[in-house]
């Protein structure tokens, strides 16, 4: 029966309606909803496929007002604060599907938020996906200069960071206990290849792929990458084009032994100068801003022509290309012609996860290297490897 809850002055309940007090109402809501004074005492159950708020506001509950709150529903329910609001918790505002907890006012406009159930699996972990560079085209003697290869793919759910290719930060991860997510770190291309994708991937998951960098011109044309791989400078001068939100393209050939830059993550090839690899892009993940994503140079100069964050410089006088930075998927550098010199391999890519400090730690880990920051557990997989929270 429907329990009696709030009181009035002189109300005389029955035996039935004082055992039912034990029975809090219940607020089924399919959408996301605003609390509303008539729901103290009750239980807000969120009934929702996606993603979705309930939100409180300011001025509508007094101290000592306390509401239930879960989430049954598939998508995420976020407990956020109206304007002038403050809600207090010592895990997370984001109820993972069957989570909850209890919200107590301590005042109109302060709340506090406890979580039912002890320390909770994440319901979202932010990551950084980039994927293997771009190797350099080769020299051709007496044909051509190779171009830098493109970067890897890059994307990125970090709170205020960006993705490649000028795209916004996406949304974050969301997790599901009891799934294994599965890590795959693309290898950076040899000279005049590809480099290769890197992902994760699990049950119940959008999987989340980084394009691998494409290479430079040389013994082929450039190709298309997650950032594409610089035009030669003398035949397919033409740069390729990047993947969207990844990656930017090449840079052009221009005659002479102006072979074009490979593309970085955060600008095109050729943007700071004929030859030079784009620039990646600067994340704080791991608590240090490091860039990463650089394009390769294109051959012939005497400059470090790589582009910040990985890329291999450009080869000269007969030299093969630099290879692109470990881990940070950076493009190769183009071969110069003189000997037919190779260009620079592609830089290996990676995975990084972060977690908050108060949520469970993972029970399946493998692959990663393990740090931590004054707020987030920080999971860096150089190399494939797997992840999962058990319930």
């Amino acid at each position: 029966m429907a329990t009696p809850f709030p009181f009035t002055s002189g109300q005389v309940l029955t035996a039935a309606q004082m055992n039912a007090i034990t029975t809090l109402p219940i607020n089924d809501q399919t959408a996301s909803y605003t609390l509303v004074v008539g729901d103290v005492g009750k239980r807000v159950i969120m009934n929702v496929a996606s993603a979705n708020t309930v939100t409180v506001n300011n001025s509508i509950f007094a101290a000592g007002d306390t509401i239930f709150i879960a989430n049954k529903g598939a998508g995420v329910s976020t407990i956020t604060a109206g304007a002038g609001v403050t809600i207090n918790v010592s895990g997370s505002l984001a109820l993972a599907q069957y989570g909850g907890g209890t919200l107590i006012a301590l005042s109109a406009s302060t709340f506090t938020f406890f979580p039912a159930g002890g320390v909770a699996v994440p319901s979202s972990v932010e990551y950084l996906v980039i994927a293997g560079g771009g190797g350099g085209g080769n020299g051709r003697d007496g044909v051509d200069y190779g171009a830098g290869g493109g970067a890897g793919g890059y994307r990125s759910s970090v709170s205020g960071e960006s993705s490649g290719g000028g795209g916004s930060a996406e949304s974050a991860m969301l997790v599901q206990a009891g799934v294994t997510y599965t890590i795959t770190v693309g290898n950076g291309g040899a000279s005049n290849t590809n480099g290769s994708n890197s992902s994760i991937a699990g049950t119940g998951l959008t999987t989340i792929t980084s394009t691998g960098g494409g290479r430079g011109s040389g013994t082929n044309a450039a190709a298309v990458g997650g950032s594409g791989g610089g035009g030669g400078a003398l035949t397919d001068t033409t740069g390729a084009a990047g993947t969207a939100n990844q990656g930017f393209a090449g840079g052009n050939g221009a005659g002479g032994s102006s072979a074009g830059g490979g593309g970085g993550a955060g600008e095109a090839g050729n943007t700071d100068g004929a030859r030079e690899g784009g620039d990646g892009v600067a994340s704080s993940i791991t608590g240090s801003s490091v860039t990463r994503a650089g394009g390769g140079g294109g051959a012939r100069s005497t400059t470090a022509n790589g582009g910040t964050g990985g890329g291999g410089r450009g080869g000269d006088s007969g030299q093969v290309g630099t290879a692109g930075a470990v881990n940070t998927g950076g493009g190769g550098g183009g071969g110069d012609p003189v000997g037919s010199s190779a260009g620079g391999a592609g830089g290996k890519g990676v995975v990084i996860l972060r977690q908050p400090l108060n949520n469970k730690f993972p029970t399946t880990l493998t692959g990663a290297t393990l740090t931590a920051t004054a707020t987030h557990f920080v999971f860096s997989f150089n190399d494939s490897g797997t992840i999962g929270w058990a319930a």
